[in-house]
């Protein structure tokens, strides 16, 4: 083993504070990097095991804490916080930028008929059902059926809100019907994000004390965390609402990563906040435990 890098470098939490909104913009702006899409498999594969192996102890010759922390950059923006699955490609958050920037202006251009608009809010909430999923809470595994029935609920009912709500916009005063379209879109969020994440909100997300050790499994924390995201997700669609062609997709490469770091991805929240029987259980196997922590997802 070398003995070039010490092994108390911290690569299990950011880089940067995030008990700060700027540390936390810090970090996501190199987690959103659209310039991580373009990475190979291999540079990828590389990262992850510079990332696990320093985990286990082992330094590979030559590793600086620059280039540490660069392969651990790498690694978050591919590889999921909780299963340590390859997410894919389209799912990952460094993919929102020019997906967006792509189904956004589509949107902008093929409005003028009924099909075309139901085609692209199709395309657009099937692409944020493939991110919720994506960048989900927890370990546990969907089904199939759980998945497709997920899918179809979440794009259809976001498809028919924004839809009516589009509809709404022809009734009401200019001033009024501008604010629509972000109208529409929160309320599709609103839809999208919790059917694609329902069994977290069924039976729960895991729950750490701070030393990571898992105490059991909470929907109450799941209702925190999804609601969080939601209001991350809305606030990364206000730039696309501009009538502006360029200034939407400028500002969307900044509203990504700052959107992210409006809270902690590590939330948190007390003991006195969970379950009932989950409190308990906590009282029995970690009594000092006040406050637990949790993957929010994104």
């Amino acid at each position: 083993m070398s003995g070039e890098l010490p092994l108390n470098i911290n690569i299990k939490e950011p880089r940067w504070d995030q008990g700060t909104f700027m540390g936390r913009a810090q970090h996501f702006f190199m987690v959103t990097d659209p310039r991580n899409v373009l990475l190979s498999s291999e540079t990828l594969e590389d990262a992850r095991v510079t990332v696990e192996n320093y985990r286990a102890g082992i330094v590979k010759p030559g590793l600086t804490e620059d280039s540490l922390w660069k392969a651990k950059y790498v690694y978050d923006s591919a590889f999921h916080p909780d299963t340590g699955e390859k997410m894919v490609v389209i799912g990952r958050m460094s993919a929102q930028v020019p997906m967006n920037m792509s189904i956004t202006g589509s949107m902008l251009t093929f409005y003028r008929t009924t099909p075309a608009v139901v085609f692209w809010q199709w395309v657009n909430q099937s692409f944020n059902a493939v991110v919720n999923y994506t960048n989900r809470s927890g370990d546990a595994p969907l089904t199939v059926n759980q998945l497709g029935t997920a899918y179809v609920c979440a794009t259809t009912g976001a498809v028919v809100t924004a839809l009516g709500f589009k509809s709404l916009a022809a009734r009401l005063p200019p001033i009024m019907s501008r604010f629509v379209p972000f109208v529409a879109v929160a309320a599709a969020n609103c839809i999208n994000i919790p059917f694609m994440r329902q069994r977290e909100l069924k039976y729960g997300i895991p729950v750490t004390d701070e030393n990571d050790n898992r105490l059991g499994e909470s929907p109450r924390a799941a209702k925190q965390a999804i609601l969080q995201v939601i209001v991350s997700r809305i606030g990364m669609a206000v730039p696309a609402m501009g009538k502006d062609r360029l200034l939407p997709f400028t500002c969307l490469v900044f509203a990504t990563p700052l959107c992210c770091a409006l809270f902690p991805q590590k939330s948190s929240m007390s003991v006195s906040s969970l379950e009932p029987e989950l409190q308990e259980r906590i009282r029995e196997i970690s009594p000092q435990t006040t406050t637990v922590y949790f993957n929010k997802g994104l």
